[in-house]
């Protein structure tokens, strides 16, 4: 089995009132992943990304990256491989036009200014943002601001996106931009992304590995459909079911229509509800 990318054991990590934040974390991060971290608000997905990031030291257990303890890499060995991305944009972004801000990193990292310039120019191809290069930060929109944050860390030479909730604040077709944005770097470019988030909906349709935390635990971890065929332990950790796998639920349990499974997403609801009907004409 390939070592893992990122490698947790975290036996807990406690706020400095003494709250416990996170407890018995054992999660593991394969190369070319493109992974969620489902949980309610307050369940522990922001802090549990810090702690992945080595932004968070004070904890009991390990934090792996690459197979070395993360709290004995430098920032330098950290962070020419994996970055987080902030659910807040503007806490992120701090110069004056989009290749200033992009261009941070790769400068404080040491490159020579050719360099830094070639690095620039693809992050920003990558993020579909090659255009505005020498727009004002303060004048992009909300989705373009998280995509200049991402070209940041991708200029850094970042092979590991850690995101926290980067959908949030967007309108659903901005969700939709930005979860194909994702996709695309994982697939075409080979970076391995955590992304935390709370929209059930998303999930499925993009994600191919799925962890649940619930005050500071995780779960239950799998394939969105074993995570999601297990409706009463999502009810438990005070999540629901996508909205389409919710009504084929309701049909099966309440009007006695025999699904076999449950899809998860329009299209797979789509073909089951076709074979539904070639096998019971009287529907």
């Amino acid at each position: 089995m390939p070592i893992p990318r990122l490698s947790a054991r975290i036996d807990s990590f406690c706020y400095p009132d003494g709250t416990v934040a996170l407890s018995d974390i054992r999660l593991d991060i394969l190369q070319g992943e493109f992974c969620g971290i489902l949980g309610s608000n307050g369940s522990g997905k922001t802090t549990l990304l810090r702690l992945l990031d080595g932004i968070i030291k004070e904890f009991s257990g390990s934090v792996l990256l690459d197979g070395a303890d993360i709290r004995r890499l430098s920032p330098r060995e950290i962070y020419g491989k994996v970055g987080l991305v902030f659910q807040n944009p503007d806490d992120q972004l701090f110069a004056h036009s989009v290749y200033e801000d992009v261009a941070f990193g790769p400068r404080n990292m040491g490159f020579a200014e050719q360099e830094v310039t070639r690095r620039v120019g693809e992050a920003l191809e990558s993020v579909d943002m090659a255009d505005l290069d020498k727009k004002d930060i303060h004048n992009l929109s909300y989705g373009q601001k998280k995509r200049v944050c991402i070209a940041g860390l991708l200029a850094m030479g970042h092979e590991i996106l850690l995101l926290d909730e980067p959908t949030a604040g967007l309108d659903p077709m901005g969700e939709y931009r930005m979860m194909e944005l994702l996709t695309r770097l994982n697939q075409e470019s080979g970076v391995t992304i955590v992304m935390a988030t709370h929209s059930v909906d998303l999930v499925p349709v993009f994600l191919s590995r799925l962890h649940i935390l619930s005050r500071g635990r995780l779960v239950r971890s799998g394939t969105p459909e074993e995570v999601f065929n297990a409706r009463d332990d999502l009810s438990s950790v005070k999540l629901r079911l996508p909205y389409i796998a919710e009504l084929i639920h309701s049909l099966k349990s309440k009007d006695s229509l025999p699904f076999k499974r449950l899809p998860l997403t329009v299209g797979e609801a789509r073909r089951e509800i076709l074979e539904l009907f070639k096998q019971h004409s009287s529907l």
